[in-house]
């Protein structure tokens, strides 16, 4: 059972930048295609970007895209999350969620349910 742990939220004024981090509990992590999602209270879970396990491939939800960029560093066996030009409405719970190669089906990137894996989630604010 892979456990993953997220880093890096915080609170940020409109317009920052932040870089959140989702290391998991063993190697190594290629194995696994990585996803981010987030959540706020009464609402779904919302895809926000998804990277394939060889890091080929990537995906970005509209609302992200152009200003954010998700990537992975085999050496530090962990996977990241980049927004910038951060807005108010950014603001969430940000899940990282992990995949196996052997069950990752890339048409389902923005699928929670098909990620098998999940962290305990890190609170990104966006205000002044």
């Amino acid at each position: 059972q892979v456990q993953l742990f997220e880093s890096g939220g915080g609170l940020v004024q409109p317009g920052g930048s932040l870089s959140l981090s989702c290391e998991p509990s063993e190697r190594p992590f290629r194995k696994y295609a990585v996803a981010w999602f987030r959540q706020t209270p009464g609402k779904e879970r919302e895809f926000v970007a998804t990277v394939t396990w060889t890091g080929a491939s990537t995906h970005y939800a509209d609302s992200v895209k152009g200003r954010s960029t998700i990537s992975r560093d085999v050496v530090k066996n962990t996977a990241y999350l980049q927004i910038d030009n951060l807005k108010p409405a950014d603001t969430a719970v940000y899940y990282c969620a992990a995949s196996s190669q052997y069950l990752f089906d890339v048409a389902h990137y923005n699928v929670p349910g098909k990620f098998e894996y999940w962290g305990q989630g890190t609170q990104v604010t966006v205000s002044t």
